[in-house]
Formats: structure tokens, C-alpha cells, sequence
């Protein structure tokens, strides 16, 4: 077997398809542009793939997207899920994985698994759909690096190539029909207050669909809205050409991805490849479903057709968004000793229809905290007098407080830091310095 190359032209497509020849144990990491996919074969079969984007953003979403279907995996679970498995680099590219090991991201979920919290369906169901991302950004890759080893993952479940192949072109063709106005699912639609589309030519997008364009990219709204990405990208697309929204660029490092207006991989684009594959077992005749089980053959969730989610997302008798001031004003109390610290806070949320408390005295906390009955705690995690921890133990021994989310803004990443946090009852964990863009997204994700 060659275990590394260089391509100055990288087909994955046909690179995949040669390893579902081997007959062993294959883990393939390719490396394009400071990104790197993993994809894990059995016997010519996909086990498991991830990539060094973001990793548990990508879990997380998955499983959100579960939770309405096995109430088992509430919040508090994924946090701690994060807070035991996630690496602990902010800011940068998560690390790049040896292949002999077992990334993270799926250890989280075969502890999932253990744990009960899943069955063994159930995981199959959402490795079935995290494979589907990674596969989907990696035949995007033009030019890159490889390398194979033997390699194994304790088997939930097995996916046939050419089945995950067939899905992954057909939804990346209809990436590719949306552009050049959508590039890339990571792009943050912002609603155009200065534009006025008439109605006769496009209807007014609902409240519940503009409240959510914050910063958020398509790919979040999507699973905030239970919505499949793909499909809301098509609904929203006219807007978008007419100037009603505005697509920002990704965020870092999700800008890193490659776009999905690029040429698309086909069977004729075959790059000149080394003899990669060992000696090739026989296949099967049959055609399995993608995800396969033992016995058990899994079905993905329904996702309802555009036109069925059209008149969710959007109504012809409204004129304008105005009814959104109609939504609930959130409370959130900020704790922190830092003035400028709760000024940049106040200044970061303002306009997001929230009301801010800000709290200066740690030790006055708890009373404050008490009348104001806010629907999510800032605090920081170190500060004189009391710290963050002894100050989260006390809020939650109120049975007022069991539910209320409490997010830790620290500059401290060590992963001790991060186990003591969920211990004590912390819902989140957000590290400095943050962004506007992580601010919100952490306080939405726990408010939605």
C-alpha cells in the first residue's frame, strides 16, 4: 500500500472509491488549505469520517438536531459531552488527529452510546449524517496531500461508498445551482433593512425566521429552525438575489472550507493515482442502505419538502418585521468584577433584545441574581472575594436556578478548569477573548 502522496490535482472522489477495494482496516487523511479529513474504512465500508474544523460544533449541531426525537440529549448532556472530549485549543483550528487514534468526536459518541444515551440506531442515524458533511466539503478538495495507514474504530455502523458517493454529488449539485450568490454553507444571512422587495414579487420572510439572523450561518439556522440546510438555502436564495439579505463571508476558521461554487468532482475526473488499494475482497451484489447496523437498517428523520415548509418560513400578509418587538425580551445578568468587562459585554448583546444586569460585587451576586430572575447568567470565572465556581454552586442550590442556563466567560482553557465547571453546574463555557458573533451564538444556543 502507498501510504502518502502530494496531488497538484486531488480527485477524492476517485481516491475513495479505490480504497472501498481494500479488504482491511483503512483510515485516509487528506490535507488541503490547513483543513484535514479523516474518513475510516472497514472492509471497503465507511465507518466513520470527521475533519479539524470545528469537530464537536459539527457534533453538537447533529445532536441538537436529534434531541427533539430522544429527550435524553437535552443540553446539559452535550455540554458535558464538550467539556469531556473537546480539545482544548480556542481560537485556532482544532489539532489534526493521529489516524492511529480515535478522534474525540467519536469517542463522544460511542460514551453516548455506552451511556445509554443513544442506542446503537440511534448513533448510526447521526454518524450516518455527520459522514455526509464531511464527504460532501472533501470532494470539494482541488489539491492536497494524503496519507493512508491501517487503522480501526470500534464499529457502530457501516456505510457503502457508492451509496454515500450518490447522496453527497446530488446535494452538492444543488450547492453548486445556488451560486455564485451562496458559496458556502458557513455564509451569515443578515436581513436588508434598507430593501424593499414588493410583495407581489416575494413574499415577507416570517419573524421566527428573521429573529434568528444574527450571525448565524446557514448551516446553524438551519438546525435552530429544524430546517435541512440545503432546503433553506433554496427558500432563501431569491432574497438574496432580490438584496432583501445579505450573505457575510464565513467565519474563522470555517472560511478555511472549500467553497461549493468550485467545479464539482464527476466520474471522468479522475486524477493519475498511485496503486493505493490492497488486494480487493469481493463485494456485494446487493445495495445496502447507507447505514447499516447488524440487522438493523436505519432511516434518517423526515425532513419535510419545500413546499411543505414554504408557508412556515415565509407569509404573503405580512407588510413588514415590525412584529418583531413582539418577542420575548430576555434577561441576562452579567457577574463579573471587571467594569470594562461588563461594559464590552452590555455593548456585545445591545440591540439583540436583551436587558442586561450587570453585577460588579461577586459577593452581592446571589440576592441580585434572585430579584432580577434572569433567563441566563454571564459569570466570570475568576474574581476577587468569591470565585466562579463557589458562586455557580450557590445559584444552583436555589431550586429557582436548577434550569437557568449559566455560561462561564473566562480566560482560563485549561481542561481542569472545564471539568470542575461542569461539575459545579455549568451550562456553557465561553473563553477570552470572544467575538460578538461567539458571544451571541453561545447565548442563543442556550436561550432557543
Amino acid at each position: 500500500m502507498n501510504n502518502s502522496g502530494t496531488f497538484t490535482k486531488l480527485s477524492p472522489l476517485s481516491l475513495l472509491r479505490q480504497l472501498s477495494n481494500c479488504s482491511e482496516s483503512t483510515g485516509l487523511q487528506a490535507s488541503s488549505n490547513s483543513v484535514s479529513w479523516s474518513i475510516y474504512l472497514e472492509q471497503g465500508k465507511i465507518t466513520y469520517a470527521t475533519d479539524s474544523v470545528e469537530p464537536f460544533d459539527r457534533l453538537e449541531r447533529h445532536l441538537r438536531r436529534l434531541s427533539r426525537q430522544i429527550p435524553l440529549l437535552k443540553s446539559e448532556t452535550r455540554v458535558q459531552l464538550r467539556l469531556m472530549f473537546e480539545s482544548d485549543s480556542h481560537g485556532k483550528l482544532k489539532q489534526i488527529y493521529d489516524l492511529a487514534n480515535q478522534p474525540p468526536d467519536y469517542q463522544a459518541i460511542c460514551w453516548l452510546v455506552s451511556q445509554k444515551y443513544l442506542n446503537s440506531a440511534q448513533a448510526g442515524v447521526l454518524i450516518q449524517e455527520l459522514v455526509k458533511e464531511v464527504i460532501e466539503s472533501f470532494f470539494l478538495i482541488k489539491q492536497g496531500s494524503y496519507n493512508l495507514t491501517d487503522t480501526y474504530l470500534p464499529k457502530i455502523c457501516d456505510q457503502d461508498v457508492e451509496k454515500v458517493i450518490e447522496c453527497c454529488q446530488e446535494r452538492l449539485q444543488n450547492w453548486h445551482s445556488l451560486a455564485p450568490q451562496i458559496s458556502s454553507p458557513f455564509q451569515r444571512p443578515y436581513l436588508c433593512v434598507s430593501s424593499r422587495v414588493k410583495p407581489e414579487k416575494l413574499p415577507e420572510l416570517q419573524p421566527n425566521l428573521t429573529h434568528w439572523m444574527k450571525g448565524f450561518s446557514l448551516r446553524h439556522l438551519a438546525v435552530i429552525l429544524n430546517q435541512d440546510e440545503l432546503k433553506l438555502a433554496q427558500i432563501l436564495h431569491p432574497y438574496i438575489l432580490h438584496g432583501a439579505l445579505l450573505l457575510h463571508e464565513p467565519d474563522p476558521p470555517f472560511d478555511k472550507f472549500p467553497k461549493t461554487c468550485e467545479e464539482l468532482p464527476s466520474h471522468s475526473d479522475i486524477a493519475e493515482l498511485a496503486e493505493i488499494a490492497a488486494p480487493s475482497s469481493t463485494t456485494t451484489n446487493g445495495k445496502p442502505s447507507i447505514a447499516e447496523n447488524k440487522d438493523t437498517r436505519l432511516r434518517l428523520p423526515d425532513i419535510s419538502s419545500i413546499s411543505d415548509n414554504f408557508h412556515q418560513l415565509a407569509t404573503k400578509n405580512q407588510t413588514n418585521t415590525a412584529t418583531l418587538t413582539e418577542r420575548k425580551v430576555h434577561k441576562i445578568v452579567s457577574v463579573d468584577d471587571s467594569p470594562t468587562m461588563l461594559k464590552e459585554i452590555t455593548r456585545l448583546l445591545e440591540d439583540e433584545n436583551f436587558f442586561v444586569v450587570t453585577i460588579i460585587d461577586p459577593l452581592k451576586a446571589v440576592m441580585s441574581i434572585v430579584r432580577h430572575k434572569p433567563d441566563l447568567i454571564l459569570l466570570d470565572l475568576n474574581m476577587a472575594g468569591i470565585d466562579g465556581y463557589e458562586l455557580c454552586r450557590l445559584i444552583r442550590n436555589n431550586s429557582m436556578f436548577k434550569e437557568t442556563p449559566i455560561i462561564f466567560v473566562t480566560g482560563s482553557k485549561g481542561i481542569i478548569d472545564k471539568i470542575k465547571a461542569r461539575l459545579v453546574g455549568a451550562s456553557g463555557y465561553l473563553t477570552k477573548p470572544f467575538s460578538r458573533s461567539e458571544l451571541l451564538k453561545m447565548v442563543f444556543m442556550h436561550l432557543s
